[in-house]
């Protein structure tokens, strides 16, 4: 009996360690599953920018001068107001998946950082505008407060990308991987 005795004593020990080893799996996947989220919603920010239709758009609106209103905006030739109106959809997008922490603050940062800050001073005039056509104070909302977040966060006089990781170098000079 003191070997059956010391067999059941193991297979519980041995119970115990699959179950912590099982949990703590799992814990990994799990994380694992988050940052595989967050990669998969980076990466659909960078095929949103590489949208012709959107990269018509920013260069349009990158055209306009700061503060334009509706009235003047509606009275020049093109389709400026629909540039804007996309411009403006897609950075409300952003900022509520950044909100919502479903991509990583720094990797909107280094995106679109400043091409958010630029954008919406051309269009905030234009938000306020149609804020007040709609009686919709909540219009671009999250336009705002990206464009907020980012000026706040690189107040602090942050340097170029191409300055401050001009030592920059690949983890292995043959292959990343």
């Amino acid at each position: 009996m003191t070997d059956l005795s010391k067999l059941a004593n193991f297979a519980e020990i041995l119970g115990a360690a699959i179950v912590v080893g099982g949990l703590f799996f799992a814990l990994l996947q799990m994380r694992q599953i988050k940052q595989q989220r967050r990669e998969l919603a980076a990466i659909e920010l960078f095929r949103f920018f590489g949208n012709p239709n959107f990269a018509e758009a920013y260069k349009t609106v990158l055209q306009l001068p700061d503060g334009i209103g509706a009235a003047e905006l509606r009275t020049r030739p093109g389709d400026l107001e629909d540039a804007a109106m996309l411009i403006s959809t897609t950075m409300e997008n952003i900022g509520v998946m950044t909100f919502q922490r479903i991509v990583p603050f720094v990797v909107v940062n280094n995106l679109i950082g400043t091409s958010a800050s630029i954008l919406w001073r051309r269009l905030q005039v234009w938000t306020g505008d149609l804020r007040q056509e709609l009686g919709e104070d909540a219009a671009f909302e999250w336009f705002q407060w990206l464009a907020e977040r980012l000026d706040q966060y690189n107040a602090d006089g942050a340097v170029t990308a191409y300055k401050a990781h001009a030592d920059w170098e690949p983890a292995h000079r043959r292959q990343e991987l």
